[in-house]
């Protein structure tokens, strides 16, 4: 374990490059840098090393100004001023991005010193470069920069729904603590006023998902593949497994998974002597005991998490620590705000934003402990040479992030002073482990299917969706009446919209997650260190080696998945007893 306790706030490295003053206002501002990368003469390895620190000064500092344009836009969707800042960037400065960059990339992979680059990590970004010059088409600029600005419009739809409850009007975040309540009669109306008021919407987003659809699939079109899945699967490196991997994903998780669904629902619906499960029943206490609340407010919330991640080792916690000290977290839910939470890293400063919609379930604490490894990852990697070591693939990513939900396990008192709340914490959170498989499979097979079939109808659409997600869901939940709803469950998803085939990794990195408790469990410190040691790669390596490094296998095959279930169960049981 690191001795490190204190963290003097950070500041970015020196602009050598571009200038300590350099302020981006336009297009014009930005090209004589890569002008100057595109015409240099590259005499020996040094020169080719002072090549790459030089552009990936210049990518940091847009990475994170254009980080701080989403970041503000998401905080504040009605903000005007704030959109047209991010489609500045989108439709002013990434299209020229991304024609520069390919002849960037060319520029460099023909050159005769790239033996000679021998540090850890250059053979990973040199891989993704080639990569990107295969997979780079002209005429795909505009689509692409099309598409962005469609994407964009699912965060500001989902952002504008509000639901009235008692007179009070709330986001859906905040409506969705009542179905925590133990009166059936309060969680019904607030499901059904939430699904309505999303129902109210399903139109206009099927109709911005089949604009993304056929953006997307012409982008893989051009770029000559035979559908966007396959492109994605390219664009995304995923060189260590296959879309038929992911198939077998889906089947091991069906036959592995699925009954151990259909088993906790069965256990529910015994518990709360209900004649029908019916889809309000799934949040509450099975014992009719009150909703969890971990905390009252935002800054309570951090708080305990510092201290959570402190006893787990004082280094992490000064990482929120830090991003506390630098406002660089935007925690409880508002109307205006976007849906959902992420870490956003900031490629220049190093100390990435957390963005989230609290309110006050067990749910959003563990939100905050996952946001909070994929935080750590970025403080850990933040000095790492070049823009591209820090960047990891997403399987990568979220194994940071899932791990330190399990990992933080033992710490979870500083959210629950009775023993008896502390147990059901981590009981409903190992079962939302085992409820997470089948959702990712859900979703990941539904995107398979939609961008083989480029040209399907909404109709079309929604009885394929209804399809698969009957296939990874329990037997005992009563739909009746409700069907519409179900049709549209999807598009609760914002991944489907904004960023498409991101959700294996999810499933991927669970897997893992558990592979890197159980470790731990078995060792704390040699766990905790087989973690942050595969964090700190960063991509200077595969994922099979990162996975290596964490101690764990990159295996997500049947017998694989069957032997971390019987992990989890045997933690549950030790629990109940």
């Amino acid at each position: 374990m690191t001795n490190i306790h204190t963290i003097a706030t950070p500041t970015r490295a020196p602009r050598r490059f571009i200038g300590e003053a350099f302020d981006l206002k336009k297009w014009d501002d930005l090209q004589p840098f890569y002008e100057n990368l595109q015409t240099r003469e590259i005499n020996n390895a040094a020169e080719l090393k002072q090549w790459f620190l030089d552009r990936s000064e210049l990518e940091s500092y847009l990475s994170e100004n254009f980080a701080w344009r989403y970041i503000r836009q998401t905080c504040d969707t009605a903000n005007n001023s704030l959109i047209d800042a991010l489609q500045f960037f989108i439709t002013e400065i990434q299209p020229k991005l991304a024609e520069y960059g390919n002849q960037l990339d060319k520029k460099v992979v023909a050159s005769p010193f790239l033996d000679e680059l021998t540090d850890k990590g250059f053979d990973i970004t040199l891989r993704g470069m080639k990569k990107a010059i295969e997979l780079f088409r002209e005429e795909n600029i505009p689509v692409i920069t099309e598409m962005q600005t469609e994407e964009r419009k699912y965060g500001a739809i989902a952002g504008a729904m509000t639901v009235t409850l008692d007179g009070e009007e709330m986001t859906l975040p905040k409506a969705s603590d009542r179905l925590q309540s133990t009166d059936r009669t309060v969680r019904e109306e607030a499901w059904k006023a939430i699904s309505n008021r999303r129902y109210e919407d399903h139109d206009k987003l099927d109709a911005l998902l089949n604009t993304l659809v056929q953006l997307r699939n012409k982008v893989g079109m051009n770029a000559g593949f035979p559908n966007y899945r396959d492109y994605m699967f390219a664009a995304m490196g995923r060189f260590d497994y296959t879309a038929q991997d992911c198939f077998d994903f889906h089947e091991a998780v069906k036959e592995a998974v699925v009954p151990l669904l259909s088993d906790m629902a069965a256990e529910r619906k015994r518990a709360l002597a209900v004649d029908q499960l019916r889809p309000w029943d799934t949040k509450v206490d099975p014992q009719g005991r009150p909703p969890l609340k971990p905390f009252e407010t935002g800054e309570e919330l951090l708080d305990k998490t510092i201290n959570c991640f402190s006893r787990l080792d004082p280094f992490l916690g000064d990482c929120l620590r830090t991003m506390k000290a630098m406002k660089h977290l935007d925690l409880e839910s508002r109307k205006g705000k976007a849906p959902g939470g992420y870490n956003y890293p900031l490629d220049e400063i190093g100390v990435p934003f957390i963005f989230m919609n609290a309110t006050s379930n067990l749910r959003d604490m563990v939100t905050l402990l996952h946001e909070g490894g994929h935080a750590v990852h970025s403080l850990v990697t933040r000095d790492l040479a070049l823009n591209s070591f820090k960047h990891t693939p997403s399987e990568v990513a979220e194994l940071a992030s899932m791990s330190m939900e399990l990992i933080t396990m033992d710490y979870w008192d500083e959210f629950f002073a009775n023993e008896t709340d502390l147990k059901r914490a981590k009981i409903q959170h190992l079962e939302s482990i085992i409820e997470t498989l089948p959702w990712v499979a859900t979703i990941d097979k539904f995107q398979h299917w939609m961008y083989e079939n480029p040209a399907h109808t909404p109709e079309q659409r929604t009885t394929e969706w209804v399809s698969i997600y009957r296939q990874f869901t329990d037997n005992v939940m009563d739909w009746s009446g409700l069907e519409k709803f179900q049709k549209y469950l999807w598009q609760r998803q914002l991944h489907i919209y904004e960023v498409p085939f991101y959700y294996i990794e999810y499933g991927i990195a669970q897997l893992g997650a558990i592979g890197v408790w159980k470790n731990y469990r078995e060792n704390p410190e040699s766990g905790l260190k087989g973690y942050l040691d595969a964090l700190k790669l960063g991509y200077t390596a595969p994922i099979t080696e990162i996975y290596k490094a964490a101690g764990i296998p990159f295996d997500f095959s049947q017998k694989h998945i069957t032997d971390l279930m019987q992990f989890v169960k045997d933690e549950l049981g030790r629990l109940k007893i």
